[in-house]
């Protein structure tokens, strides 16, 4: 990918010749024996992460709240457990985190990629804003947890997707919700 500060606001912009399936750019890649982390797997960009790691070989587990969307969806991805997580709950990100560390498993990938955007105005039972306490809070609390797995894994990754949104509007440092 070429890179490019040619628009108005001086920001770097990505220029690509060519946008490159994932299956092409996994092609000889061999994840046998490594353990990833997909949350929201189960739908868009995420869903098509979760199929490629366990095309290449990964033991994927894939996050979700809404489990019976997810069984639904997850039909193209078979050989991929599936684990209950709220990201805007913290007894549920805890809860997975203790059950995951209970297995002992390393973990060599975490994809944090679940979210939810353009919502009416709602706060957690925490009082954070709740496209702020999942988006961002959540995938926090469930990386800090998960650390000691990612440590064991002895050169772990962890990818944070996220989108061009906040481009959109301004955090007001005074009340970020």
């Amino acid at each position: 990918m070429k890179q490019t500060n040619g628009n108005r606001n001086n920001r770097c912009t990505p220029v690509t010749d060519h946008v490159r399936p994932a299956e092409e750019i996994m092609q000889g890649v061999d994840l046998a024996g490594k353990v990833a982390i997909v949350t929201g797997g189960y739908s868009g960009i995420s869903l098509e992460v979760s199929r490629v790691l366990a095309k290449a070989g990964a033991q994927v587990i894939v996050l979700a709240r809404l489990l019976d969307k997810a069984k639904v969806a997850m039909e193209a991805v078979p050989e991929a457990e599936l684990g209950e997580l709220d990201l805007a709950d913290p007894d549920s990100i805890d809860a997975f985190a203790h059950q995951f560390e209970e297995s002992d498993r390393p973990l060599h990938i975490l994809v944090n990629c679940a979210g939810i955007m353009a919502i009416p105005e709602q706060h957690d039972r925490r009082g954070y804003e709740l496209q702020f306490a999942t988006n961002h809070l959540g995938h926090f609390q469930l990386t800090s947890r998960l650390w000691p797995a990612l440590k064991r894994a002895n050169g772990a990754r962890v990818v944070s997707v996220s989108s061009g949104g906040h481009r959109l509007g301004n955090i007001h440092i005074e009340d970020p919700n």
